[in-house]
């Protein structure tokens, strides 16, 4: 055992690395006030007003899009929505990276979307970051928390509360914390009534 005190966070040196907001300063700015006033703003229920500020500052979104009062996303540049996509209250889409969300995809209320994290092994606590990619039909519930780097795959279903540490495969549920699988994800048939 060495007699040197051991490495202890310093968090005046910390070093975001190469990271890129992907935007100058002043647009971030902007985006800041914007979105303060218009996506976090509990009184504000126009989807279409959201959606149109979000393009203005570079998100690209699909048709459909349902955005519900006092969501909150960070770098609206690195957002894609598909076609359809629900975004519930209070769900926060903290994109230091892209985050993009295939057709029908539901993001439930208070859900967390984080693409960036700390290297808790380093002084200096800089960045780890991952994109973060909801497939087609995929439902994220109430309160779950997906982390950087993480697939939700193809018609999934990450529990209300989860916290999703790692990919999913297609057609399953996930629950807990960490998120395992706990069934498949079985749908009912489409087919249109007969009159």
């Amino acid at each position: 055992m060495s007699d040197s005190p051991p490495n202890r966070v310093d968090l005046s040196r910390f070093d975001p690395g190469n990271y890129n907001p992907g935007r100058p300063f002043l647009i971030r700015s902007l985006w800041f006030l914007v979105n303060a006033l218009f996506l976090q703003n509990p009184l504000n229920p126009s989807s279409s007003l959201k959606v149109r500020l979000l393009r203005l500052f570079g998100a690209k979104i699909g048709r459909g899009a349902v955005l519900k009062p006092s969501i909150n996303v960070k770098s609206p540049w690195f957002l894609t929505l598909g076609d359809n996509c629900w975004i519930g209250e209070r769900a926060w889409l903290d994109n230091l990276v892209p985050i993009t969300l295939g057709n029908n995809v539901c993001i439930s209320q208070g859900v967390y979307l984080c693409t960036g994290n700390h290297d808790w092994s380093d002084p200096t606590f800089g960045y780890k970051l991952g994109e973060i990619l909801v497939e087609d039909g995929a439902w994220v519930c109430a309160g779950a928390l997906v982390l950087p780097g993480v697939v939700v795959a193809d018609h999934s279903i990450v529990a209300g509360g989860a916290v999703l540490t790692r990919s999913t495969l297609p057609y399953r549920v996930y629950a807990g914390n960490p998120a395992v699988e706990i069934r498949q994800r079985n749908m009912k048939s489409d087919a249109a009534p007969v009159a």
